[in-house]
């Protein structure tokens, strides 16, 4: 895996005060936000890019409330955001954008995916591992509701798994019933 790596900049932001590092994947490249200093385990959010959810603020999902939740609390006890260019599970911005359309048909996230031809979730993480080495991290915090993504990064030791406590709204409620029921996702 031939990645590119930026320089570390400072991210003065809503949220406080952050360090910023840029690693280019093939034409991916995936942002990590962070406070120093990191903990021998720090509290680690991985979290997927969502263009609508992240961006613009769509109650679809759960991505942007999750997000702010990671960067609060990164903010208070240190840690890093992983931001992975891994939009709509990994099946990009305008399968993301049919799959809603799907939706607005009665399908739910994982039978729009299916439509489409896709798994429910395409994310990989072997990103993940790489960028932890160059930080040196060798055991984390594990800021996730998803068994799946826990289960995918098979060098790195979860010391633990920190839930994600948002609130849902009438726009996402099936959404994250579905995440919770088919998904396995903690909640």
């Amino acid at each position: 895996m031939k990645i590119e790596i930026s320089d570390v900049a400072n991210l003065p932001s809503r949220f406080g005060n952050f360090k910023i590092q840029s690693f280019k994947e093939g034409i991916k490249e995936h942002l990590v936000i962070f406070k120093e200093p990191l903990q021998t385990t720090p509290l680690v959010r991985i979290h997927s890019e969502c263009l609508t959810g992240d961006t613009i603020g769509s109650l679809k999902c759960d991505c942007r409330d999750q997000l702010e939740f990671a960067l609060n609390m990164i903010e208070k006890e240190g840690g890093m955001v992983i931001y992975l260019r891994q939009e709509g599970r990994n099946i990009g911005l305008l399968n993301k954008v049919n799959a809603y359309a799907l939706q607005d048909k009665g399908f739910d996230t994982i039978e729009a995916n299916h439509q489409l031809g896709f798994k429910a979730d395409e994310r990989t993480y072997e990103v993940v591992e790489f960028i932890l080495e160059h930080f040196g991290v060798k055991s984390i915090q594990l800021l996730t509701n998803n068994p799946r993504k826990m289960e995918g990064m098979k060098g790195i030791h979860i010391a633990k798994r920190v839930p994600v406590v948002i609130e849902s709204n009438r726009f996402n409620e099936e959404y994250l019933k579905t995440k919770k029921e088919q998904m396995g996702h903690f909640f």
